[in-house]
């Protein structure tokens, strides 16, 4: 079988996988959900409501029902793309929560991998053409620092020392509520105002951006740092390598053009799965920052129990995160022809 058959057969049988891996993340959230403690009608009506009134709300909302049949009745609605209707928005639908929310978190994700690709990868490859150095050390202490503080409590401190003692960037949101914000088709403001041609809204954009996407991008760039480094590190010593470097190539050629290309095979990987998670998973870092992404809404609907809001979002993170990770698989085959399905 010719590789392009054999890749064409490998993408039908995740394709027909996909609903598998979504139907599991559905179940997981739904069951997940009603196995935690605490009851939606009391977080919207409050402990004090007259109990005659939860009940009513109970009844409404499908919860005295056996969960078999709630369980049946949401993957119906699922099957026909609908994700249901927020139960503290007023009777707005999660999909227009979506269409609302998720443009922040998209742009807050693309920005924040940038700086994080830029760090990490030059970090790498610096520590590893400078084995066992003074540099090399360091590149590792940063991937290892980097990876394991906890981005909330960073968020906080840049908060303090950027925001609150030297004033240099906003404590938090995405633009000055006394502004009015860039209108357009996408709803990502950084690209609604240049296509508007309002250079004050981009730049405005950006300034709000600065601070949590470089905290962001900062700790993630521990993960590609340790990656690039590690994989470089292996490649420089694979015996191409030296080949290259005993016809006279230059170390800098040979670093670049040569080995570079083959260690960053395995960080596409990550890199496709780092920014499906960001897509979905970028929470704590929306909600230290009051970024109106959809992660702060998760957040907000997780704390009043909104069981439609929670289960549609999760599920369009899933769904964001299995075709990413098709893409990826496909990715990899084209770049590395090693790979065989």
């Amino acid at each position: 079988m010719s590789r392009s058959k054999a890749i064409q057969y490998y993408l039908l049988a995740r394709l027909l996988l996909a609903p598998l891996m979504v139907w599991t993340i559905v179940t997981l959230v739904f069951l997940l959900l009603r196995a935690t403690p605490g009851d939606p009608a009391d977080a919207i009506l409050g402990n004090r409501a007259p109990e005659a009134t939860k009940e009513a709300l109970r009844e409404s909302l499908g919860l005295n029902e056996p969960l078999w049949l709630q369980y049946i009745t949401y993957l119906g609605q699922l099957l026909s793309l609908n994700l249901g209707t927020s139960i503290t928005s007023q009777g707005q639908s999660v999909w227009e929560i979506i269409a609302q929310h998720f443009p922040a978190t998209a742009e807050l994700t693309f920005y924040s991998m940038i700086i994080a690709i830029v760090i990490g990868v030059s970090l790498g490859i610096l520590s590893a053409s400078r084995p066992n150095t003074a540099i090399d050390v360091g590149g590792r202490l940063f991937g290892i620092i980097t990876y394991s503080l906890p981005i909330f409590w960073v968020g906080m401190l840049f908060q303090l020392i950027f925001a609150v003692q030297l004033r240099w960037f906003p404590l938090g949101t995405r633009f000055p509520l006394d502004q009015v914000s860039p209108n357009g088709l996408t709803g990502i403001y950084t690209i609604d105002s240049l296509f508007s041609g309002n250079l004050g809204q981009f730049f405005t954009a950006i300034y709000y951006l600065i601070l949590p996407c470089f905290t962001l991008g900062l700790l993630l760039s521990g993960i590609f740092e340790r990656m690039v480094r590690v994989n470089l590190k292996q490649t420089l010593q694979a015996d191409y390598v030296e080949a290259a470097r005993a016809r006279g190539i230059p170390e800098r050629r040979i670093l670049l053009a040569h080995a570079l290309k083959n260690a960053l095979i395995p960080v596409i990987t990550v890199l496709g799965l780092t920014f499906a998670a960001l897509l979905g998973g970028a929470v704590l870092t929306e909600v230290t920052f009051s970024w109106p992404g959809l992660g702060n809404r998760l957040y907000e609907a997780i704390a009043v129990r909104d069981y439609p809001t929670v289960q549609g979002i999760m599920v369009f993170f899933g769904g964001i995160v299995v075709f990413v990770s098709i893409l990826i698989d496909l990715a990899n085959a084209y770049v590395d022809p090693r790979i065989r399905y």
